[in-house]
């Protein structure tokens, strides 16, 4: 389903700005602890450095999006600008601790015009995989791959006895009725979203498809 409800992405928005303090500046184990050879520079000044570029890659990509929407598409657009604030909170989470407050924000803005132009002309190469060599090497790659192995491994033996089972009982999913109908009316007995009466809804995965066959001829 089509994101509709403009209210809640924004309240969902906020919800991860405020966690994402706790996820970047968050993630120092200690406070205070200074650094070798220094009383006036330490981990607190490291996580104040954290929580500005945090908050200015944030805003900046946020208010980037925004105004670049406003030329390319001629509107402004409150769901996109929640997805640019998003993605300024993506790109500034692994440097955040050492990037310059300046430069988070040119950094955000020089990647959200990027992004905009590319999904514009509708490149498909905007994520690229070139950050998965750049940096660290064959070494850093081989811990990956074992990480994924192991992760793998574990998800197989804990989980996948337990989906098999249940696939097994036929309790997995729902009927394909039932998928049909919705699970508002079939579990809960009434519709989420008032703008799609009973009548206009199948009730069966026949009735589904023969609507299907009709809007096709």
């Amino acid at each position: 389903m089509r994101g509709h409800n403009a209210t809640l992405v924004v309240l969902g928005t906020f919800l991860l700005w405020f966690g994402w303090f706790g996820f970047n500046p968050g993630s120092f184990d200690k406070i205070l602890v200074a650094y070798p050879n220094t009383t006036d520079q330490g981990n607190w000044t490291a996580i104040g450095r954290t929580a500005v570029t945090t908050t200015l890659a944030g805003s900046t990509a946020g208010i980037t999006t925004l105004f670049g929407r406003r030329l390319l598409v001629g509107h402004w657009d409150a769901l996109d600008v929640c997805n640019g604030v998003l993605g300024g909170f993506v790109a500034i989470t692994s440097g955040c601790a050492v990037v310059e407050p300046w430069a988070a924000i040119v950094w955000l803005f020089a990647k959200e015009e990027f992004v905009i132009q590319a999904y514009e002309s509708g490149e498909s190469g905007v994520a690229r995989p070139y950050g998965l060599l750049m940096g660290g090497g064959w070494g850093l790659i081989g811990c990956q791959v074992v990480q994924v192995l192991v992760i793998v491994l574990w998800v197989s033996l804990t989980m996948g006895p337990l989906f098999y089972a249940l696939h097994k009982l036929r309790i997995l999913r729902i009927s394909i009725d039932e998928e049909v109908a919705g699970l508002d009316i079939s579990s809960h007995g009434g519709y989420a979203y008032v703008a799609h009466p009973e009548d206009d809804q199948p009730r069966f995965y026949a009735d589904y498809m023969r609507l299907q066959a009709q809007n096709q001829s």
